[in-house]
Parts: C-alpha cells; structure tokens; sequence
C-alpha cells in the first residue's frame, strides 16, 4: 500500500512555523529531519563519536518536514494547499514528493526513537526496546499517529500530567493521536479515560498502545469530534492539537469541566500565545500556569 511522501524543505528559522502549518495539513503523520543540533541529541542517548559520517554531512541551516498522504489522497490538492498556507504564513519552501511503502514509512524511523524520561515520574519507551527504570513507563508503538513524546508539545502535556494526576481522575483527550497523553494519565493514576481523534488511523494506534499498557479496559478511543463524543464532565482535559483547534473548541471546554478541573492545551507556537489565551479567557477560561519549551506553549487552565 503506496502513501505519497511530500518533503517540505525550510530554512531552520522557519521551522517551526512550517511544522505547525504541516500538522494542520497531514492527514498521515508528519516526520522532521532536523540535524541542526544532531550532536547533543546523540549525547543525550549515546557518545558523540558514534554519530555516522553521513549524518554529520547533514545540512544544519535547513530542515525537512515530510507530510504522508493515504493511498488514494491527492497530492495536487494538498500540494495547493500548501502552496497557500506558506505564502500566508511567508514562508520560503520547496517541495519533492514520493511514493513510499506504509510499512517503510512506520519502521524508518524508529533508529532515531529511544526511551526518554519525562517529568518526575514517567519514562516513555518504545515498544522494540528494553528500558530499566523505576519510573512509571509507557511502552509506546507510535505507528502512523502523532504523539511520541519526543516533540516539545507533547512532552510540556505530559509534565503537566505528572503534576496533575493524584489518582482517580476522569480524563478526556481531544485529538489523542497515539494515545500517549490519555495513556499516560492511566498510568499515573486516572481512573478513566476518552480519547477523541478525527483520523480512523490514530484512534486505531491509540487502541493497541493501550493494550500494550494494560489499560485497554480504562481507555475508550473514539472516531470524531469533540461536539459528537464527549459527554458528562471530566477532571483533566487535554489538546494538544494546533493554536486554530484550540481556539475552535474552547467554547465547549468549560461546560466539560467538573469543579477544580485543569484543561492542558498545548502544539501552541510562541507567536499565538497572546492569541490563544486571549481566545480562552474569552470563552470563560482562566489560566493558572503557561509552560515553554524551545518555542512551543502548554497552557495549563480552570474554569473562570
């Protein structure tokens, strides 16, 4: 089964940028080839020396962002799409595409994938690797959805979860990708927890990492928006979708909120920040703590 592989490449000040307009846009996943600091990643994880040649040899002032397309999609429209989006947004960028395998795209790049520790208490580890940590772990497969713990955005979610959850907590995730956050509450404690994503291919993935945690019983994923599938009131609410998303579905978040509930809203570029909070205060939300991370904000809310 043939995706399209659609390869933006940006300079490195315009990443960020360029990613969150990518993100809005894909509807398989997007990967980011940034070499730019690839000898403190490595260090993180390894010894410097071990980097290979070809890696080094690695552009550093640009960086590359490839957005997936299902087989049977149309790159032309998004192809245009795009093409508005960055002129919008003023973006310099060329393009390439690419037929790719599902299954080459899947197992690519789970060299660059490794277990991290994440606030006080958590570990997230993939699924094809052994880790031995006291910490709370998640065994992660990530497959074709977003959400591996590795991006700004959804590490600054889970810290504020590791904050946050004290146990017995019902949750609700908004655009839960691969389950991460919502598993993560699980782990640390939430009683129970929903999962809402518009992409059949997430709310899947979202499915089987939750077997793989053992808290398929306490995680329900479903396909659809957050005016179709949630119901009741919640405790902790997370979004880490884009600023547009959030500013969309605020209106609803404080009618799902139980008394002393927190929303997590984060994938929110510094240059919104104002915007978005404005946009939340607005919609009878007050903010109790902002988190940043390498230009990224998690913004940490109760009700007004």
């Amino acid at each position: 089964m043939e995706w399209t592989d659609i390869r933006l490449t940006v300079a490195k000040a315009d990443a960020d940028n360029a990613e969150a307009v990518a993100t809005m846009i894909a509807e398989g996943g997007i990967y980011i080839e940034d070499y730019s600091d690839i000898e403190q990643q490595v260090a993180e994880i390894a010894h410097v020396d071990l980097i290979e040649q070809e890696l080094l040899d690695k552009p550093r002032d640009t960086v590359i962002i490839h957005m997936y397309l299902e087989p049977g999609a149309s790159p032309v429209e998004t192809l245009a799409l795009i093409a508005a989006r960055m002129e919008a947004a003023g973006i310099a960028y060329t393009v390439e595409t690419e037929g790719v395998e599902q299954e080459d795209w899947q197992n690519g790049w789970r060299k660059y994938y490794h277990p991290m520790e994440i606030g006080k208490r958590l570990a997230v580890v993939p699924s094809w690797q052994e880790y031995n940590t006291d910490r709370v772990k998640l065994i992660l497969d990530p497959g074709l959805a977003f959400g591996t713990g590795g991006h700004e955005t959804t590490s600054l979610c889970m810290e504020a979860l590791d904050e946050r959850v004290k146990g017995g907590e019902r949750v609700l995730d908004i655009g839960t990708g691969s389950g991460i956050l919502a598993i993560a509450a699980l782990k640390l404690g939430a009683a129970v927890a929903e999962g809402v994503d518009i992409d059949p291919v997430a709310v899947r993935t979202a499915g089987e990492n939750a077997a793989l945690n053992g808290v398929q019983d306490k995680l329900t994923v479903l396909v659809g928006d957050l005016s179709d599938k949630a119901s009741g009131q919640y405790d902790i609410i997370t979004a880490n979708i884009v600023a547009n998303a959030i500013l969309s579905l605020a209106p609803a978040v404080p009618g799902l909120m139980a008394e002393g509930a927190a929303f997590i809203a984060s994938g929110i570029i510094d240059s919104r920040k104002d915007e978005v909070i404005a946009g939340l205060e607005k919609a009878g939300l007050a903010v109790v703590e902002v988190k940043e991370k390498r230009g990224w904000e998690c913004i940490v809310c109760k009700k007004a």
